[in-house]
């Protein structure tokens, strides 16, 4: 395995430092920064493509950490001082390995579903821990695959992947900018499903989601933070649904991470 040895902050360690914080050079590159024993173990496990993973030899390595330098294979890794490994953790305790993985291709041609899918699409969210919520949600209800729509938060940033807990390297997340595309999948997918739905969320007044069917194949769509589904995406929904408050609340909808879930359990509790 080639080991490089970076003791200043030298170009290698900039590029390490913009994959964290730029959006544009972590697409440039097509990778994206990963730490965590959560994170790093689901994304061996499901098979994602590591680039590089960063250490120090300036402390004992755990059995976890020296079995994946070990067994995983990648173009090179580095070997920091604690300091500047320190730099680049996120974590006030550092994380011993730090990773640098490669992004997959945004394709929905290439998803797999089940003879039953359920799916979600999330229209332009706005902020990082609600992704990353929305994306471990559908790892815990077994939603299959999460479309995002439009100009949205970067899923590949590393507070979306810290808030996702694993599970972002579980479910398939693919962004798609033009909503002639979603339409084009969603065509398709009635195509193949005859019974195939398109289900969008809502506060407002609407079908309560425990009226809705959701044993049959469905996509869930949710809306932006502020905004809700943009006008186009309702009209494709062949229902909107609500999640109806108690009856002396003040709240009059959740927030959309929690509202999200709440609509995914009910979906998987009919279908169990």
């Amino acid at each position: 395995m080639k080991v490089e040895r970076i003791q200043t902050r030298n170009a290698a360690f900039q590029k390490f430092e913009v994959l964290k914080t730029n959006r544009n050079k972590r697409f440039r590159y097509q990778e994206f920064f990963v730490e965590g024993v959560r994170n790093l173990t689901q994304a061996v496990r499901n098979g994602w493509s590591i680039v590089s993973f960063l250490y120090t030899d300036e402390r004992e390595l755990s059995r976890w950490a020296r079995d994946l330098l070990a067994v995983v294979e990648t173009e090179v890794n580095h070997v920091l001082p604690a300091s500047l490994l320190a730099e680049l953790s996120g974590k006030e305790d550092t994380s011993e390995l730090l990773a640098v993985v490669r992004m997959r291709e945004d394709d929905l041609s290439q998803l797999r579903f089940s003879a039953n899918p359920f799916l979600a699409l999330f229209d332009r969210p706005s902020n990082h821990g609600n992704l990353g919520t929305v994306i471990r949600s559908c790892d815990a209800l077994g939603v299959e695959a999460l479309i995002l729509t439009g100009h949205s938060v970067d899923p590949y940033d590393p507070a979306v992947v810290v808030a996702s807990m694993g599970s972002f390297f579980q479910v398939p997340v693919v962004r798609v900018a033009e909503s002639e595309a979603v339409q084009e999948f969603l065509d398709g997918m009635k195509a193949k499903y005859p019974r195939f739905q398109t289900v969008g969320t809502t506060a407002h007044e609407a079908t309560p989601i425990s009226l809705v069917d959701f044993t049959r194949p469905t996509l869930i769509l949710i809306g932006n933070e502020t905004d809700g589904l943009s006008k186009a995406y309702k009209d494709a929904c062949d229902v909107l649904a609500t999640i109806p408050m108690g009856a002396e609340a003040s709240a009059s909808s959740l927030n959309v991470a929690c509202a999200a879930t709440v609509v995914f359990y009910e979906a998987l509790r009919q279908r169990s």
